[in-house]
């Protein structure tokens, strides 16, 4: 072949070659174009649909510690099932567990008025059977506690229509305090009486309660009122069922055993101060208190009828004012499935819990509560810090959305769920 021809021939070839690679590349950044528009296209849609179906209202009811005066919380409880209120989670510490788990088992005015019936038939020998000893030398002697848990247990084993917590017909967590390191621990499943006596063993009035390979007393210490455990799974409106105003005022002391206790009271209560005061945006804390103007005495049961028509009055003023049952907040008035007809399985992850239903650790650290060594009157309110008044409504900074709150840790193979997974 000439090399005139060959030249030709080679020309042509490079130059078809190079249309059809611009051609290629052509097609190729048309596409890319149209798959991005495309996607583009899709994220819009979703972030459109994303603002027009807000996330569901997620109520949560919290129940605080208290004592004898926990009978406060029963009006309270029955004026709200009346209502028809039934919240997607229930909390509670102290006597706010045991209060909490029978209101989570059966949250109808029927299951309510059998926890007012139980309450009622209380004396100082149900709750802290006398033995050979009585008076001062109970003190005195050498063993954890002063009184047995055992009119607590038999209370319970009369009157819960359940035997674990998974078994109830509204999710109920209760907190106790572990004596290994300090931090609140928090019982989701398991036995309900050895969760609840845990919760509710106050330091040296009841013993401590053995679960697993760990002893746990009173959740008053370090949480006597968990509004935080409820934010982190995610509430946006909270109930709170006080069992005294928001605001301790500390007695005159006339022995140093007073003064101890003032102290140990201020503290227990500056934990809720706190947490009022750092709500998130978006939260809003529902109040609802008792007054103060009866006795202190971990043992005194003779006010508890005017204590449950003290709950009532209060809790009627927070329904008319915030609407809270069937046409509000937490209630649809939808029929509600007793203890007795339901039998949840245990989470998924519950198999490492070793039968002994113990809980996460979802707590701030030793560091934050003060125990209450003579009797359990948490829940007597937080300081001034809560800036709230009976029955008053909070709510947290409005701007933007709050930051996700991660989970803790789960330390041991024992630990429940944190909220929310």
């Amino acid at each position: 072949m000439r090399p005139e021809a060959t030249v030709t021939s080679f020309a042509i070839a490079f130059s078809l070659f190079v249309v059809v690679t611009l051609i290629l590349i052509a097609l190729v950044i048309r596409f890319a174009v149209q798959r991005a528009a495309a996607s583009r296209a899709r994220w819009l849609a979703a972030q459109e649909g994303a603002e027009e179906e807000p996330e569901p209202e997620f109520t949560a009811l919290v129940l605080a510690g208290g004592g004898p005066r926990g009978a406060v919380q029963i009006g309270m409880l029955q004026v709200l099932a009346d209502h028809g209120f039934v919240p997607d989670r229930i909390y509670g510490s102290s006597v706010g567990a045991i209060n909490g788990v029978g209101f989570a088992s059966d949250p109808t005015p029927a299951g309510v008025e059998h926890m007012a019936q139980i309450w009622l038939g209380l004396s100082r020998e149900d709750v802290y059977p006398q033995g050979r000893l009585h008076g001062p030398w109970l003190y005195l002697q050498q063993r954890d506690s002063v009184y047995s848990n055992s009119g607590l247990r038999k209370i319970m084993e009369e009157g819960f229509a359940l035997d674990r917590l998974e078994e109830t017909a509204v999710p109920v967590e209760v907190v106790a305090t572990s004596l290994i390191d300090g931090r609140e621990r928090w019982f989701t499943y398991g036995p309900a009486i050895d969760a609840v006596l845990a919760s509710m063993a106050i330091p040296a009035i009841f013993p401590p309660v053995e679960i697993g390979d760990e002893r746990f007393i009173d959740g008053g210490v370090v949480n006597n009122v968990p509004i935080r455990r409820a934010i982190d799974a995610g509430a946006t409106k909270i109930v709170v069922l006080l069992c005294a105003p928001p605001v301790f005022t500390p007695i005159q002391p006339k022995r140093p055993v007073e003064a101890m206790v003032n102290a140990l009271m201020i503290s227990i209560n500056a934990r809720f101060a706190r947490d009022m005061a750092q709500l998130p945006p978006g939260v809003e804390v529902i109040l609802c208190v008792g007054n103060e103007g009866v006795s202190r005495d971990f043992d005194d049961f003779s006010t508890t009828e005017s204590l449950i028509a003290q709950g009532r009055e209060e809790a009627s003023e927070v329904v008319r004012r915030y609407g809270l049952g069937r046409s509000g907040i937490g209630g649809s008035g939808a029929p509600v499935h007793t203890a007795a007809s339901v039998r949840a399985a245990p989470p998924a992850d519950a198999g490492g819990g070793a039968g002994d239903g113990t809980s996460g650790s979802a707590g701030d650290g030793a560091g934050e509560r003060a125990g209450d060594g003579v009797g359990e009157r948490a829940g007597d309110g937080a300081g001034d810090g809560a800036g709230e008044r009976a029955g008053e409504s909070t709510t947290g900074p409005p701007a933007g959305d709050p930051p996700p709150v991660a989970a803790e840790d789960a330390a041991h193979s024992w630990t429940q769920p944190e909220p929310g997974t």
